[in-house]
């Protein structure tokens, strides 16, 4: 169900009826939120960096706000990586490391302590986070925060998939947490997504839209079995837009034995690990690897697609200005 409704959201033809009739209830319930988030943002203790979207899912936010915090401390910044902890089940401001167990803090955020070298903090409570965060660095950077209107922020960046908006329909009848018009309160649009597919790509914002991509940059055996790299691969994934993965795994040369697709966050269960490695190789992305690790056997091997992000010239640049702007 889930993929047939990715399919028709990032389509060009019209949504079912069905589901538009639902749109103007989800327009409706958005606009009243929007009031109801209008109140005076809060300030945080730190300059804040907000990375956020107006689709559902996939426009590559986590591998981004690595790339952000490798840039920003070769900068000389001292970043904290402040999210939700989605998938987790902790309420309370928690510092992640790489020992955190995802099914408490997320796997997002688990993924992020493991990848930026930064701390990341996980905490359902927002403006909390950003006091937790004030004793551990000198900058912020919210993922997902884009909708989220309750903290002021020194740059505001919006991620556009290669793909743009898709049917340009409201969630549920297309990817559109938001009327693409709410792109003008963006200080920052990044188109991300390969150099081909970006090429194809209609401008959606009046200002100029940056370019950022994530290319495959090797696989490699988390488990350390030994074996050697595989030509052909199985892979599974947990991960919004699993499409993206398969199809980077099929561009990096490897042929797919077949596919399996978990809803985002999905917790797995011993026995969907045990279905998993009946296949002789299994690909999965960073995102995945931190809650399968512990449930995979030690001597099989599970193989990781590394992810390589890079920002056209003058990106982090134009990021840094607006963090020295006047308030």
């Amino acid at each position: 169900m889930h993929s047939r409704i990715e399919r028709i959201w990032w389509s060009r033809g019209e949504p079912p009826l069905l589901l538009r009739l639902f749109e103007p209830l989800y327009r409706v319930i958005n606009n009243i939120n929007l009031k109801r988030r209008a109140t005076q943002p809060a300030e945080p203790p730190l300059p804040l960096i907000s990375i956020g979207n107006i689709t559902a899912g996939g426009s590559g936010k986590t591998p981004f706000a690595i790339w952000l915090a490798h840039a920003l401390k070769t900068e000389g910044y001292a970043p904290v990586l402040l999210c939700r902890g989605d998938g987790g089940s902790n309420t309370m401001p928690t510092l992640v490391d790489e020992a955190a167990d995802p099914a408490i803090v997320g796997d997002e955020a688990r993924l992020l302590a493991d990848a930026s070298g930064c701390p990341v903090i996980a905490s359902r409570d927002r403006i909390a986070g950003t006091h937790m965060a004030a004793e551990l660095g000198n900058i912020i950077i919210l993922d997902d925060g884009f909708q989220y209107r309750h903290l002021a922020r020194s740059c505001d960046i919006v991620l556009i998939p290669s793909e743009g908006v898709g049917n340009g329909h409201l969630i549920p009848a297309g990817p559109l947490r938001e009327p693409v018009a709410a792109l003008q309160r963006a200080d920052i649009v990044v188109r991300t997504g390969d150099e081909d597919e970006q090429a194809s790509c209609s401008p959606l914002s009046a200002d100029r839209e940056w370019r950022w991509q994530s290319q495959p940059a090797g696989l490699i055996d988390i488990m350390n079995s030994g074996a050697e790299a595989p030509a052909s691969l199985y892979a599974a994934t947990a991960i919004a837009r699993p499409q993206r993965f398969f199809d980077a795994l099929g561009k990096s040369g490897f042929e797919l034995t077949g596919s399996r697709s978990f809803p985002d966050h999905h917790r797995f269960t011993q026995s969907e690990v045990d279905a998993l490695t009946q296949h002789p190789d299994v690909a999965i992305t960073a995102k995945d690897a931190v809650k399968l690790v512990p449930l995979w056997p030690k001597d099989k091997p599970l193989w990781l697609l590394k992810l390589q992000g890079s920002g056209e010239p003058g990106l982090i640049e134009e990021i840094i200005q607006h963090l020295k702007k006047e308030p």
